[in-house]
């Protein structure tokens, strides 16, 4: 018996990052990102706009929990709270890995 002829123009495995927040036309966004219900969605907004993304105010609550972290004796934690400290400081660790990857404009978020 001959083996039928088999083509294949297409990869066996296929993948692509689809980012739908570049996915804007002038100020039409062609999705809207809903996150929850907020009690005050003007106010959520504004803060967005004027403080700053949720990535740069977690950034921040990083930043001041390092500060914090570096000034209290933490030799008596128990295990689990031990833990929930260690995996906060390599969680930041890791940003802080990816925003020196990215370079200084990363950096100065």
């Amino acid at each position: 018996m001959t083996q039928p002829l088999t083509v294949s123009f297409a990869p066996s495995q296929l993948s692509q990052v689809i980012n739908p927040w570049s996915w804007t036309v002038g100020d039409f966004s062609l999705f809207t990102v809903n996150l929850g219900q907020s009690a005050a969605p003007q106010v959520e907004t504004r803060v967005l706009d004027e403080v700053g993304s949720y990535g740069r105010q977690l950034g921040r609550i990083g930043d001041a929990l390092r500060v914090i972290m570096s000034r209290t004796d933490l030799k008596d934690l128990s295990p689990g709270d031990q833990a929930a400290i260690d995996a906060l400081t390599l969680q930041l660790d890791h940003v802080d890995v990816l925003k020196r990857e990215a370079g200084p404009a990363a950096s100065a978020h």
